[in-house]
């Protein structure tokens, strides 16, 4: 068994700008901004829990650049091989829902700093020596075919060093600009690669082109078809069949600011005999906001699995406490702690 306790994460420092009191993009001339991104998201709340981790990403070495880090650095995150170069950071534009209207995202992240990372930039064997978990996303095969590429390069050096792989799907259809990109083809490679990975209901069936029943709960009370889900893990794990842990996010937004929340996990820990498990569904009536909830449920994933060694069900239903208590804070970053979340449970 793997004694090392570090986790890796790796992606895009994003700087988000939005509107205060539910203004729309068009409205009003004052921006708040905080950062965030996929990856930075993962490792703030793997610290929060107490865990040890390392974020890696290239950023300008500007003000800005640098006030990512140090905030990063405030809340218990390792920063000790972030790469300075390149021009901007990425920025994306956040409008929240309301009512019936849906939330709004425009990225502005061309030619930023981490997009034009290549192989051979970052020090792989030195960033995974004390590791037990490299987590990636599909974020980093959209931004640019060098980052992609980069991606590859640590996970070939993760799978030499026999470092575990976590994965998140992250499928953002407006980010795949570069020449020759292919979502579907990327992403499944990334898939076919990881030890253990996260995606909500509509990632998974866009990936696998496959309908699943879908997730209409307007209570806690809901019935999920899990024979019909039985039998799409089984047909997903044919096609990937090195992954052991599968997490899959559902919601239902009966409104902007009331979410159902659950989750599944198809598990094995030889590698043989999986298992489907269902979490409890969450009524959440007050979100705040919903940005970062995926990025929840992975690190509570990540959290509860060296927490709760052997303990499936224990890990799914941590990770959607993780996940549901996110919806309760501001920004990007899910600062739950860890008796928050057991007290949840």
């Amino acid at each position: 068994m793997n004694q090392k306790k570090k986790i890796v994460t790796f992606g895009e420092l994003l700087l988000r700008f939005s509107k205060n009191d539910h203004l729309r993009l068009t409205q009003g001339d004052m921006f708040t901004s905080k950062y965030g991104g996929s990856e930075a998201n993962v490792a703030v709340s793997l610290a929060t829990l107490g865990d040890q981790v390392e974020y890696v990403t290239r950023l300008p070495d500007t003000p800005v650049g640098r006030a990512g880090v140090m905030r990063l650095q405030e809340l218990g995150v390792g920063c000790h091989h972030v790469l300075f170069g390149g021009q901007r950071i990425g920025t994306y534009y956040f409008e929240p829902a309301a009512g019936m209207r849906s939330a709004k995202v425009v990225y502005d992240r061309a030619y930023s700093a981490c997009s034009e990372l290549k192989p051979g930039m970052l020090p792989w064997r030195d960033i995974l020596r004390d590791a037990r978990v490299l987590h990636v996303s599909g974020i980093t095969g959209a931004i640019s075919r060098s980052s992609l590429d980069a991606t590859l390069e640590a996970l070939d050096i993760a799978d030499e060093m026999g470092v575990l792989v976590s994965y998140d799907i992250n499928y953002r259809k407006n980010l795949w600009r570069y020449d020759g990109a292919d979502p579907r083809a990327t992403l499944g490679l990334l898939l076919s690669r990881c030890d253990m990975m996260f995606g909500d209901a509509i990632e998974f069936e866009w990936l696998c082109q496959r309908r699943q029943p879908p997730f209409t709960a307007t209570d806690t009370h809901f019935q999920m078809q899990m024979d019909e889900y039985q039998a799409w893990f089984e047909d997903l794990h044919r096609q990937f069949p090195r992954c052991r842990k599968w997490l899959m996010g559902m919601r239902n937004m009966v409104a902007s600011s009331r979410h159902l929340l659950t989750a599944l996990l198809y598990t094995s820990d030889n590698g043989q005999d999986y298992q489907l498990l269902k979490a409890p569904i969450h009524d959440i009536n007050g979100v705040v906001d919903p940005s970062g909830v995926g990025d929840a449920f992975m690190a509570g994933l990540l959290h509860a699995v060296q927490a709760y060694p052997g303990d499936d069900q224990r890990q799914l239903n941590y990770s959607l406490a993780a996940s549901a208590l996110k919806n309760t804070i501001p920004g990007d970053f899910n600062l739950a702690t860890d008796e928050e979340i057991i007290q949840l449970l």
